[in-house]
């Protein structure tokens, strides 16, 4: 596809949107950037969440620092005025709910005159399904179809997250171990994750890890305790939440536990769950 030809893409909202040509100008937050970045389309800038601070966070940037890409600070914040004097084309952030752009009030991009795609990382869609569809975005940018970015090819393509499915299947089926996912929210305080709350849980679990659910209680995603109540789980495996603003698991409580990092915002693409999924492959033969 030509930079001079007509471009269309219909986003996770239902939204179609268009441009006279191909965006070239991509500005992304930051877990869709990385998975552009990955996919072989370079942003010219990234934003984050909420949850992000004026620096990129180190679990979330993938291969954008290596790019060169520009970190603009949190969508929700004062970055306005840096989105106009950056003049994208295009604006990609994700959606949980398939109605709202997460880390991006929409009414920004409508008064830069700025296409905005929100794809889903919901539960709505499977692990596989989700991919899919940044890559199919990736492709109407200009990506040539399964051929990751150089940063990202040793094991970036489908086939490699194949392989190394298929390696934590094998492992899996021999230990089962038990696993759980949280994320640490201060000395007194765990958020426990609920498996089929998350895409790439739910994968997990179709590939045979024994994930442990945190059992009934308030909470869609995660259900909130203190770290006793995660002992009181018995986990042989922790995948703790490595974003930076999350807190570091308390070994004193989770003594003889084996612990190993887990992204919950893991940038969409082969190559990042690849990566994760040969961590996790690791940790539980060990």
């Amino acid at each position: 596809m030509s930079g001079t030809q007509a471009w269309g893409f219909t986003d996770d909202r239902g939204t179609e949107l268009g441009a006279a040509r191909v965006p070239r100008r991509v500005v992304a937050y930051v877990r869709a950037g990385a998975a552009l970045c990955d996919l072989g389309v370079t942003p010219v800038a990234v934003y984050g969440s909420g949850h992000d601070g004026a620096v990129l966070d180190p679990a979330k940037e993938g291969g954008l620092r290596a790019a060169g890409v520009t970190y603009l600070g949190p969508g929700r914040g004062p970055v306005e005025d840096r989105l106009r004097e950056l003049r994208p084309d295009v604006i990609v952030d994700v959606t949980y709910d398939g109605k709202s752009p997460y880390a991006l009030d929409e009414a920004v991009a409508e008064r830069l005159g700025v296409p905005l795609v929100a794809l889903s990382v919901g539960n709505e869609l499977t692990l596989p399904a989700i991919l899919d569809r940044f890559a199919a975005l990736a492709t109407s940018l200009g990506a040539t179809p399964g051929e990751p970015s150089a940063p990202s090819a040793a094991g970036g393509s489908p086939a490699g997250l194949r392989a190394a499915e298929d390696a934590l299947r094998e492992v899996a089926a021999r230990t089962r171990l038990g696993v759980l996912a949280l994320s640490g929210a201060g000395p007194d305080q765990v958020h426990l994750a609920r498996p089929l709350a998350w895409p790439e849980l739910a994968r997990l679990a179709e590939l045979g890890v024994r994930l442990v659910d945190p059992g009934p209680g308030p909470g869609a995603n995660w259900l909130t305790g203190d770290w006793g109540r995660a002992a009181e789980l018995r986990p042989d495996l922790v995948l703790f939440d490595s974003r930076a603003h999350a807190t570091v698991p308390d070994g004193a409580a989770l003594s003889g536990v084996r612990f190993t990092p887990w992204n919950p915002e893991t940038s969409p693409s082969p190559a990042a769950y690849a990566a994760f999924f040969r961590t996790l492959t690791a940790a539980l033969a060990d």
